[in-house]
């Protein structure tokens, strides 16, 4: 049934993902917060977008709904066309086929207890492949590892942990190459690795993209990353979409105020830094 639903929407060219009204509150009374507050969002097929904003802007509370991780409290969210139903674990699985994610920490997205073999076979087995014959499956783990410019033989039989952080990355990658879903949810991919490790991983990523026609939801602070990868871009304060629009128009003409703000906030290596409005505004939320 999900393959279905996913061929339909991969040859109508439509929405593979959107969602009216999101609400996200936390708490009740005085201790009352909302994450995330009425949000619209549409996401195509093929697609990069980036949801950017500061710490605190409700950005990952949205991944963590879109991904069924965390409750909706208002509001509905649409996949491929239809309402997203995650009712029972198996609808949940179901529906984590065709959505995956790769998180900002590398050294807490593994079981620490499964060796790299098992993570693979895992995504193997995810995607119907229980049943192929283990030289099947070793040529596959050895494709998905070659993909990310990883070693198979050097890999196997070893723990995530003892490899590096970027090759943790690109270990995440691999995976995302073999469960192949229609929609990759990035928050913070390359924050945590250094500069040369994060432009191979965002090329390996644009080019699941490419390869695959993968739609990449990038969630990120970094507005020059944004402007770089996307399409399109939605801008998030305090649980609100205060702008969105395609990455040219929200980034080189922004509207919104807070969309000003930070790309003043970029430093500029010819200009000198100024810390003026960052100690009005950390004044106005003390």
């Amino acid at each position: 049934m999900l393959e279905q639903v996913l061929t339909n929407s991969i040859a109508q060219g439509g929405l593979c993902l959107s969602g009216k009204g999101v609400t996200k509150i936390f708490g009740m009374g005085a201790r009352r917060t909302v994450a995330v507050d009425h949000v619209d969002f549409e996401f195509r097929k093929s697609e990069v977008i980036s949801i950017v904003g500061e710490s605190g802007s409700g950005k990952t509370t949205l991944v963590k709904m879109l991904l069924g991780l965390t409750s909706v409290t208002e509001g509905d969210i649409y996949f491929m066309g239809q309402k997203r139903d995650i009712s029972s674990r198996k609808k949940k699985h179901d529906y984590w086929r065709g959505i995956q994610a790769i998180f900002q920490d590398p050294f807490s997205s593994y079981n620490i207890f499964h060796k790299i073999d098992a993570v693979l076979l895992d995504c193997i087995n995810m995607r119907g492949g229980k049943g192929l014959p283990k030289k099947k499956k070793v040529e596959m783990m050895a494709e998905a590892c070659s993909f990310v410019n990883l070693k198979y033989e050097e890999l196997t039989n070893k723990y995530p942990f003892e490899l590096s952080g970027g090759q943790m990355q690109r270990l995440m990658i691999a995976r995302i190459f073999l469960l192949q879903p229609s929609i990759l949810l990035a928050d913070e991919p390359t924050s945590m690795i250094d500069a040369c490790s994060r432009a191979t991983i965002l090329d390996m990523l644009l080019n699941l993209r490419k390869d695959i026609g993968m739609t990449i939801i990038f969630v990120t602070h970094d507005i020059g990353l944004a402007y770089y990868v996307s399409d399109t871009v939605y801008i998030m304060e305090r649980g609100k979409i205060v702008e969105f629009g395609g990455a040219d128009d929200v980034i080189l003409r922004p509207k919104a105020d807070y969309t000003q703000r930070l790309i003043q906030d970029v430093p500029k290596i010819h200009e000198p830094w100024d810390f003026t409005n960052r100690k009005a505004r950390t004044a106005v939320f003390v």
